[in-house]
């Protein structure tokens, strides 16, 4: 996830590693804060492989640099949102980071590949809380807070569907019946 983000933002031009985080910490948010423990190794990382590149920027003052982005790692970047890992699919926080760049790829149909993926991910019947091997729904919990947790991600999960069945130009079925289920494809899911 980290280094798409770097590789997506330093795609839309040139930036100050401080800027740079400025930017991730605001595209993940408050849930996946970005340490410069983790951000600096991996510019280093992503700098030895030849997908960015390092340049001083003496108008900035001493050791202060400006990343930019190379053939080589705008060539994996396409190629990471052409075929995002299924934990970039099935995780809400790293979705929406190869969401935040999927208008990169320049073919409309590999775009609508990864939206039908997160799609039919969404739309498997899944819970935070399980009766053996059968997921609970939402009306099946007496906890209260555990069924809020359940409506609420019903909720997102169906307003998601909604909006990616529109960015395909699908219709919505008759009766949405992933909207009975949990639902728990949200943001509320912890990340493994």
């Amino acid at each position: 996830m980290l280094e798409l983000a770097i590789l997506g933002f330093l795609a839309e031009g040139p930036l100050p590693g401080h800027e740079l985080r400025r930017r991730i910490s605001q595209l993940t948010g408050y849930t996946r804060p970005v340490s410069d423990g983790s951000l600096y190794p991996a510019i280093n990382r992503l700098t030895r492989a030849g997908l960015i590149e390092r340049r001083a920027d003496p108008a900035a003052g001493a050791a202060r640099y400006v990343l930019s982005l190379t053939a080589a790692g705008r060539a994996e970047m396409l190629q990471r949102l052409r075929m995002p890992a299924d934990h970039e699919i099935t995780d809400f926080t790293r979705f929406y980071v190869v969401l935040a760049f999927l208008s990169h790829l320049p073919d409309v149909a590999e775009q609508h590949a990864v939206l039908r993926r997160r799609l039919e991910f969404l739309e498997e019947p899944a819970s935070f809380f399980y009766d053996n091997e059968r997921p609970l729904r939402a009306e099946e919990i007496a906890d209260p807070y555990r069924r809020g947790m359940l409506l609420t991600a019903r909720a997102t999960s169906r307003a998601e569907r909604t909006w990616l069945r529109e960015a395909l130009g699908e219709k919505a079925p008759a009766f949405d019946t992933a909207c009975t289920d949990s639902d728990p494809h949200a943001p509320a899911a912890p990340a493994s």
